[in-house]
């Protein structure tokens, strides 16, 4: 059973992200990142055109990229930099190279995660950090954004649920605030819509971390 620590409140990130919530929102926001149409072909889902196919799109989305994939990326990412593994780290970015490729939307992780990464040369003593660049700059490595964002929280100390809970809140705002000025979503509309995605992603993170204190 979760403890009600970890079951947030969701209607503002400060609310439970507290200090964390700057580094959590330029990390986490899909803005620029990739495009509704980009997702919305990968996942073969209907042209988000109104409220019901917005809604309907980003449950696809937590269920079959965000969940599944991206939340372990950036979960693995942590654990290898918390224990200084750059060797590991690096074969773990090889292996999501093949699933990256089919998705429309790879050249945008790759772009967004070396920008990322780029921004932490000031940390360049950390070993992990200059290691990982060099990699990148041999084109060894690939930079996704996730796996960047496991990488910053890391070295940032930023607790993992929190950065897990972060990255999943702000990347599904971000898609629906997107969206909202062209399919004239109301304020009260978007708060809605953010609050009930995101309604069982506290359990899907805790599930997470669960697994990998089991394994």
């Amino acid at each position: 059973m979760m403890s009600n620590e970890f079951q947030p409140v969701l209607g503002e990130p400060s609310d439970w992200l507290g200090d964390w919530h700057p580094l959590v929102e330029q990390l986490g926001s899909a803005n620029g990142l990739v495009a509704l149409s980009d997702i919305a072909a990968s996942l073969r889902a209907a042209p988000v055109q109104n409220e019901e196919t917005l809604r309907a799109f980003l449950a696809d989305y937590h269920e079959r990229i965000l969940v599944p994939h991206e939340l372990p990326a950036i979960q693995r990412a942590y654990y290898h930099t918390t224990r200084h593994e750059v060797r590991e780290l690096c074969e773990y970015d090889r292996q999501l190279a093949e699933h990256a490729a089919r998705q429309p939307f790879a050249e945008a992780s790759r772009r967004v995660g070396q920008t990322e990464l780029l921004k932490l040369r000031p940390l360049r003593d950390e070993r992990i950090v200059r290691r990982y660049i060099e990699a990148v700059e041999r084109k060894e490595a690939h930079a996704w954004h996730t796996l960047v964002y496991g990488l910053t929280l890391a070295l940032y100390s930023m607790p993992l649920r929190q950065g897990l809970l972060g990255y999943g809140f702000q990347t599904t705002r971000g898609f629906i605030y997107a969206a909202a000025k062209p399919l004239r979503l109301s304020e009260k509309t978007c708060r809605t819509l953010l609050e009930e995605l995101c309604a069982d992603l506290p359990r899907a993170v805790e599930l997470l971390i669960a697994e990998r204190a089991a394994a």
